[in-house]
């Protein structure tokens, strides 16, 4: 068999990944509409292949809710669930868990095609391998996730819920940044991919900080814990910290400790890419200046609104949607500061 000469197709691949990026988007919003109804127990198996199909007739369906009558989120807080809510918690998960295999699908098999035609330029095959290994380990991390919330506990584990939704997220500004250096390669064959810049790496950890702050308060429910802004409860501190344990105990699991931080950690978050907007301005960016002034204003609405309105579901699951989009944004920008050093 005569094999296929050697074509790059860099600009082919860039939309690709652009199309994959916003699969991973659509993910992570249901992931939050997942989270906020309670749906994440609903799927008390991991089937990677036959739990593609949903139940099929009454008696799967009664199968199945038996399964979830076993968990401990059924016997203490959803006891007496009708098999038609159980349904409706069913779906979130199921839709979830069939979003995920889709990014699977849509890494792999275009991959497999594009490597097939030799389009995958040099040097880029390893990184897209790694792409698509990331998305089985997220799947993998989803399932040690819900697992944390089957025996012993009512809900899952909120270290393990961070985990989950961080590894998406670095998902997400992997193929953004690979996008944008294919885009790069397109319109200059000579072009090297971007390197990350030292305050690139400050402004990433910065963000990170506040991302996973922001999967605590929302696995240990703490944002509930206070619906004034922007005292907490009358105060500006909140009361009702618990010490007794410790500083370090407190800052990774109290409920109001978390809330506060991750109120306040928002802000210098929000200067640090506010900086970058302008140094990018100053350089000559326009696009990615104004789409991280707009998308940082939309977030931190989002994150007022959502604390004001007792946690309405979807203004909740818009902020979630909006800091994917702020972490996809904010990829672009650190590739475009890189662009410039290169």
């Amino acid at each position: 068999m005569t094999q296929a000469p050697v074509h790059p197709r860099p600009a082919a691949l860039a939309r690709w990944l652009w199309a994959v990026a916003l699969l991973v988007i659509a993910v992570v919003a249901v992931g939050g509409i997942t989270r906020l109804t309670e749906s994440g127990l609903s799927i008390t198996e991991w089937k990677p292949v036959s739990g593609v199909l949903p139940p099929l007739t009454d008696a799967a369906w009664l199968a199945e809710f038996e399964k979830y009558k076993q968990i401990p989120e059924y016997r203490e807080i959803n006891f007496g669930m009708s098999l038609a809510a159980f349904k409706a918690i069913f779906f979130w998960e199921w839709l979830h868990r069939i979003l995920g295999r889709l990014v699977g699908l849509a890494l792999i098999v275009p991959l497999a095609w594009y490597a097939w035609r030799r389009a995958v330029p040099a040097g880029y095959g390893w990184r897209l391998l790694a792409l698509a290994a990331l998305v089985g380990l997220q799947g993998a991390i989803g399932w040690w996730m819900v697992a944390s919330g089957l025996v012993d506990r009512t809900d899952v584990s909120h270290y393990r819920l961070a985990t989950h939704l961080l590894t998406a997220l670095f998902l997400l500004a992997a193929l953004v940044w690979t996008a944008r250096d294919l885009g790069t390669l397109a319109r200059d064959p000579a072009a090297r991919p971007a390197p990350l810049t030292g305050p690139g790496i400050a402004v990433a950890l910065i963000l990170a900080v506040q991302l996973l702050l922001g999967a605590w308060v929302a696995g240990l429910n703490a944002g509930y814990v206070a619906s004034d802004w922007p005292m907490m409860n009358d105060h500006f501190v909140p009361r009702g910290i618990d010490w007794s344990n410790g500083v370090w105990f407190a800052v990774t699991n109290d409920p109001f400790l978390l809330h506060f931080l991750h109120r306040w950690w928002s802000w210098i978050a929000a200067l640090a890419l506010l900086l970058l907007a302008r140094v990018l301005a100053r350089r000559g960016a326009r696009v990615e200046p104004a789409l991280l002034l707009l998308v940082v204003a939309a977030q931190m609405t989002l994150g007022i609104l959502t604390v004001v309105s007792g946690i309405s579901m979807w203004i909740a699951v818009l902020h979630q949607l909006t800091g994917a989009l702020l972490v996809a944004v904010t990829a672009a920008a650190l590739h475009r500061l890189g662009r410039r050093t290169a």
